[in-house]
């Protein structure tokens, strides 16, 4: 008897995430896939995923529009609610077995939320892991509604147990993510940044460039104007002393629409010849991108995790990865042009670093898919200390 997992896909980021996964489950014959798309993946302005996903040979069951227009923490908050309400309605119909959900943003939050309330075995990826932000409290949150965990690093692993969470159920797997950059050609297409069109400056793919990709930090609503101008006169400079750059768009976050006018009012007024931007790239694309790249520039977590497997240098900005393991290949800096700018100048004359098993080593979508395939599943959990693995830890605790 197949185990029917359903998973919920709501943007770039969490397909990224999880395609091996969607992959390895869609193949495996202990498994049924199901398939929710919804939230900014269905979104033109934000890369509109689900054509990507639907190119990939994924055909979703079912989809869910649940973003409020305006990317304010009152938006924010009313679209996890009305996501909640269409979610629920989709379980209901599609009685999944297990329902995974990725990560840490707010539509994540609504994914654990409907799926615990309707009492359907949750599983969680990337749990356990220390970042700013409000995906702090949001990924912790999912945790305590969460019955299978599926954590990237040794790290996480230990801190869910620390949580109360059951040793048993706290599988170390990796981050599905990796997996992509161990199962494709990471040459870079000599027509990629024509296919995605975009808009700027034309560039040659046979000379370097950086990538950089900001996005809003939450918990500094109305900040991320006066932050984005601070990088954009960093990468001014570097692009004036001949560097490419190719610019990611923001994630649909609160906050988003003051970092996307700092970034229209710097093209309109500056008209650069080195940037040219994107809204979105293919899991695949995007690993090819920044393997390529000179250094990745900003606050996206890719460049702590897939730029660690790959070597890339990565200049982190701001607060948003604040905690988070890194490798040797990040340099962190304050929301200051002159900071950023020596930072990036320190790691292009660096060059690449060694490789960094630190979030997985390209298995983990087989392992999760192998798991949830074979594993007791129960709604009932409750805080366990006192399990083996975690009780050396309890003094600390109290």
């Amino acid at each position: 008897m197949t185990r029917k997992v359903c998973v919920v896909v709501n943007s770039r980021a969490n397909y990224g995430r999880i395609k091996s996964f969607l992959r390895a489950t869609k193949a495996h014959p202990g498994l049924e896939l199901q398939l929710i798309v919804g939230a900014s993946a269905l979104l033109y302005r934000f890369g509109e995923v689900i054509k990507i996903i639907r190119a990939d040979g994924f055909e979703p069951n079912a989809v869910v529009h649940s973003i409020l227009e305006g990317e304010t923490p009152t938006t924010m908050a009313k679209s996890t609610g009305l996501a909640i309400v269409e979610l629920a309605t989709h379980f209901e119909n599609l009685k999944p077995d297990v329902v995974l959900t990725v990560a840490d943003r707010f539509e994540t939050l609504a994914t654990a939320v409907a799926a615990s309330y309707m009492n359907i075995p949750l599983a969680h990826t990337q749990g356990g892991e220390v970042t700013g932000s409000i995906d702090e409290s949001v990924r912790h949150a999912i945790t305590k509604l969460a019955h299978i965990h599926f954590p990237a690093t040794e790290r996480a692993r230990d801190y869910l147990i620390r949580m109360g969470e059951d040793h048993e159920a706290v599988h170390l797997t990796g981050c599905p993510a990796i997996d992509l950059l161990t199962d494709i050609d990471l040459s870079l297409p000599p027509n990629l940044f024509e296919s995605y069109r975009g808009v700027g400056a034309t560039l040659d793919h046979a000379k370097p460039y950086i990538v950089v990709l900001q996005h809003p930090v939450t918990t500094e609503y109305g900040q991320g104007f006066q932050q984005i101008n601070q990088t954009l006169q960093a990468i001014a400079r570097i692009g004036k002393r001949g560097m490419q750059v190719t610019w990611l768009w923001p994630n649909v976050d609160a906050g988003s629409d003051d970092v996307a006018k700092g970034l229209r009012v710097f093209r309109e007024q500056q008209q650069p010849d080195y940037i040219h931007f994107f809204r979105n790239f293919s899991p695949e694309d995007y690993a090819k991108l920044i393997n390529n790249s000179q250094c990745v520039v900003g606050n996206s977590s890719s460049g702590l995790r897939e730029g660690a497997f790959l070597g890339v240098p990565c200049v982190n900005i701001g607060s948003r990865q604040s905690g988070r393991e890194r490798a040797g290949n990040v340099r962190d800096v304050p929301y200051d042009a002159d900071a950023i700018e020596q930072a990036v100048l320190a790691q292009l004359a660096h060059g690449r670093y060694e490789r960094s098993l630190l979030v997985g080593d390209g298995t983990a979508g087989q392992k999760i898919a192998d798991i949830l395939a074979s594993a007791k599943l129960s709604i009932n959990k409750r805080l366990n200390y006192l399990s083996e693995g975690s009780s050396r830890q309890t003094d600390s605790l109290v």
